[in-house]
């Protein structure tokens, strides 16, 4: 028995379609429905607790501390977080498509909420029942950064839709494209996209190229995994998705997808990119902003203006690292910094084909100030050398870059090196430098540390700071270093002061041998000259240009008095507990700092006014606004006045320089006007006749009289005239410089300061562990060239300045032996000589000796 077969008919057929699509899309549309009332009634349901989107606005992106020069260029930046802030008219075209390519190719097209991807990442939860990542908007990808978490679950997903659409409310597509730049991590401390351009390539952001573009877009998914630097195969992969998306969405042509596919992964860390090397002064900066603002110093977008000047700077570090590579090479060569044996390397091979090993060993030594780490490959004949670098660049040492390296302490030409075995081993690891003349020498990291400083005489603002060698190597600011001995370059201060106490340039002073005794010293004190030698009478002037130790303390004791000269030089910026209250403060026993060195000599520079040595000029917050401006002290000799004077003057003025009769009125300002035109060149109005110019003016006190100034001028001057500092008149050939050298007992510190009227400087050269520098490294001749280069720099086509002779001093034909004035009959043996009209040299014969403690 059959079954009865039902036949359906295309008419049947049709009808049962219709029927299901019907109900399909009946079922759809309540779905629909159903699920817009969800999606409106969870958007209604959390919208009050949701964040408002225009506090994107308010909330700071975390921005390092920037400290510039005061030419503008960029010291350092200093913060956990690197970050560069960029505009969106700042970006090239191919860096925001490479985004677009890489994350929302939607993006101008859509309202927060990509549609297609999120119907894509429901799908991928119906067929995997997880939740994975894809399918966020660069709106939503913001959204979760700035208010969310990274933690998939769906409560999650649907803020961060809400969020989106919210923020494109708020935001236009170009605002919205900068913030995302602006804040997304990419790996290596790098937040944005202008300081991922500056980390992974050494560029900004307008010079990176198609392929580099594509590289920092695909980073962003995994910043680990895609670090171009720790992982370029996988950058690679991602950068190379990224660049065909870019050609399949028409933001490339074939010529380019080519050349940016073939384009190599080349990455390397770079640090930020400076334009004037000054680390220690960014540290002293960072600590006084820390000081000021506290720990978010360096992360709330402040930007320092400080008082370095650039040029001024850059030679205060050439100078330095100069001097000290020369002292080493005085000091003779210490040997490699490692050795590894390649005896069975073929050092032909290219680099890249040696063993790792190998290449780590030269790779894990750091540059260090101008100095390169090389590896000795083969010895030759001719006694040169044949090095190679860890990048593998290769090179070689001539003998003439070799032959100073005699044994280091060696001394004489009898322990120069005969060739290159006697220096050299192959498998060396040495330090080398780039010369002037384009060749490489050998060199090696000093022993001894130096520090330079200079400041303005006229208000204290450090142009130039250079604490050490290199800050990597010793982060010790040696310019701050208090706990070092001026020795001689600290007598100036000691001959000042006893021009206060009325002695003249002329005085004469007994060089002659001293014995003293005092409970602060265990011993008899037996000071002596640097020569051995003693010179007997001498005149004020000659003892201090001569340096001479005896007739200096002879000086303090006798004719000055310990605390007279105390009380006379603690105003130039010196501690009271730093000066010992005894002979030795003659000779510089104390101790200082290389930066109140340069803050003494600048009274004598400016003109007997006290200023304090400042380094912040200015500072402005993360939106540009001015929250600090520097007011200190500033020298001001004709802001000096007398207010009354001016008032009374003012006064005779107003009776006398107006009439009744209108045409009078105008005819007498037509001739006061003339009289200005005559004058206009040399007018120079001070405070007794224009106070109201000078009221709002911080003024530097005056702490030593400027007839005192100008006679240490004067000595200081003839110091480098013709005693220890002559190197710097030769070298130099200028007539304005006056300076005095310093050396300390077994030649522990080295010291030159120095000044004309508008720059004081300061070097200092010594060991931190104190220990000798070595036989002959006084002042002369291991600090004073580094000051001769500094000034070289500064001064190149500087007009001559230095201080005029002031009124009431007077210059006085006298005898050189006696000080005394010479009589017309007298013809040799004579000179002119500069005193106070008041203070005359006195030459009856006076034995009485003061109470050295007065």
């Amino acid at each position: 028995m059959s079954l009865p077969i039902k036949k359906f008919n295309k008419k049947n057929i049709i009808s049962a379609l219709c029927y299901w699509l019907t109900l399909c899309g009946g079922l759809a549309a309540i779905c629909s429905v159903i699920l817009t009332a969800g999606v409106l009634a969870a958007y209604l349901y959390v919208k009050p607790s949701l964040p408002h989107a225009e506090t994107i606005r308010e909330i700071p992106l975390e921005t390092p501390l920037k400290i510039y020069s005061r030419d503008g260029r960029l010291i350092d930046e200093i913060g956990e977080r690197k970050r560069i802030i960029v505009s969106y008219d700042d970006m090239p075209n191919h860096v925001v498509q490479a985004f677009i390519a890489a994350e929302d190719r939607r993006f101008f097209d859509h309202p927060g909420i990509d549609y297609q991807g999120t119907l894509r990442a429901a799908l991928n939860i119906l067929i995997t029942g997880k939740i994975s990542g894809g399918g966020s908007t660069l709106t939503q990808q913001l959204a979760r950064d700035y208010f969310l978490n990274r933690k998939r679950v769906f409560t999650r997903k649907m803020l961060e839709a809400f969020l989106a659409y919210n923020i494109e409310q708020e935001f236009s597509k170009k605002e919205i494209m900068t913030l995302f730049v602006n804040k997304m991590f990419f790996g290596q401390r790098a937040y944005g996209v202008a300081a991922a351009a500056q980390v992974f390539f050494g560029k900004s952001i307008n010079n990176i190229n198609i392929a580099e573009a594509a590289t920092l877009a695909g980073v962003l998914p995994a910043p680990s995994n895609y670090n171009p630097v720790r992982s370029p195969n996988l950058a690679k992969i991602r950068r190379d998705y990224v660049l065909s998306r870019m050609h399949q969405l028409g933001f490339i042509d074939n010529e380019n997808y080519k050349n940016s596919i073939e384009y190599p992964v080349i990455s390397k860390l770079h640090g930020t990119a400076s334009e004037l090397s000054a680390p220690y002064v960014a540290e002293m900066v960072r600590i006084a902003m820390v000081e000021k603002y506290g720990k978010n110093a360096t992360r709330d977008g402040y930007k320092v203006v400080t008082t370095i000047d650039s040029k001024i700077q850059k030679a205060a570090t050439y100078s330095l690292r100069r001097g000290l590579l020369e002292y080493s090479h005085r000091q003779g060569f210490q040997g490699p910094i490692d050795h590894i044996d390649i005896a069975n390397l073929n050092t032909s091979l290219p680099f890249e084909k040696w063993p790792e090993n190998i290449q780590l060993s030269i790779e894990r030594f750091n540059d260090l100030a101008a100095l390169s780490p090389a590896l000795v490959t083969d010895l030759n004949f001719d006694n040169s050398a044949n090095i190679i670098f860890g990048s593998g660049e290769r090179s070689d040492l001539s003998w003439r870059a070799l032959k100073w390296a005699r044994p280091y302490g060696s001394i004489g030409s009898s322990s120069l090196p005969k060739n290159v075995n006697d220096i050299l081993n192959v498998g060396d690891i040495i330090y080398v430098m780039l010369t002037t003349t384009g060749e490489y020498a050998l060199a090696e990291i000093p022993v001894a540390n130096a520090a330079v400083v200079s400041i303005d005489p006229f208000d204290g603002a450090i142009s130039s700071l250079s604490g050490g060698f290199d800050y990597n190597l010793n982060k010790i600011n040696h310019v701050l270093n208090e706990r070092r001995q001026p020795g001689s370059s600290f007598k100036p201060l000691i001959y000042s002061a006893a021009l206060e106490q009325g002695n003249t340039t002329s005085t004469i002073l007994l060089d002659a041998p001293v014995v003293m005794s005092s409970i602060e010293l265990e011993e008899d004190w037996r000071p002596s000259n640097y020569s051995g030698r003693f010179y007997g009478e001498q005149r004020l002037r000659e003892a201090l240009v001569r340096s001479m130790n005896l007739a200096t303390v002879r000086l303090l004791l006798e004719k000055t008095g310990i605390n007279n000269a105390i009380e006379h030089i603690i105003p130039f910026g010196f501690r009271e507990d730093a000066l010992p209250t005894n002979g030795g403060l003659a000779l510089g026993a104390g101790s200082a700092s290389a930066l109140d060195m340069a803050q003494a000599y600048a009274v004598f520079a400016n003109g007997g006014y006290r200023v304090t040595p400042f380094i912040i000029d200015s500072i402005r917050n993360a939106e540009n606004e001015l929250i600090y401006q520097g007011s200190n002290p500033i020298v001001c000799p004709t802001c000096e006045g007398s207010t009354s004077t001016t008032n009374k003057n003012k006064l005779d003025q107003k009776n006398s320089g107006f009439s009744n009769n209108e045409n009078q009125q105008i005819e007498e300002q037509e001739l006061i006007l003339q009289q200005m035109a005559d004058i206009i060149d040399i007018y120079k109005p001070n405070a007794s006749f224009s106070p109201e110019l000078y009221e709002d003016i911080n003024l530097a006190p005056r702490i030593i009289s400027e007839q005192n100034a100008f006679l240490m001028q004067d000595m200081l001057r003839e110091v480098i005239r013709r005693g220890t500092g002559v190197k710097a008149r030769r070298e130099l050939g200028r007539r304005d410089l006056s300076g005095k050298t310093g050396t300390t007992n077994d030649y522990r510190d080295a010291w030159f300061a120095g000044f004309n009227n508008d720059i004081s400087a300061v070097v200092w050269v010594g060991n931190d562990n104190n220990e000798p520098l070595g036989i002959g490294e006084q002042g002369s001749r291991t600090a004073l060239p580094i000051w001769i280069e500094l000034m070289r720099a500064t001064l190149e086509k500087a007009p001559e300045s230095s201080m005029a002779m002031p009124k009431d001093m007077v210059t006085v034909r006298i005898s050189k032996t006696t000080g005394c004035p010479a009589s017309s009959d007298d013809t040799d043996d004579v000179m002119f000589e500069v005193f106070h009209k008041n203070n005359l040299p006195n030459c009856e014969e006076n034995n009485q000796s003061q109470d050295i403690f007065n």
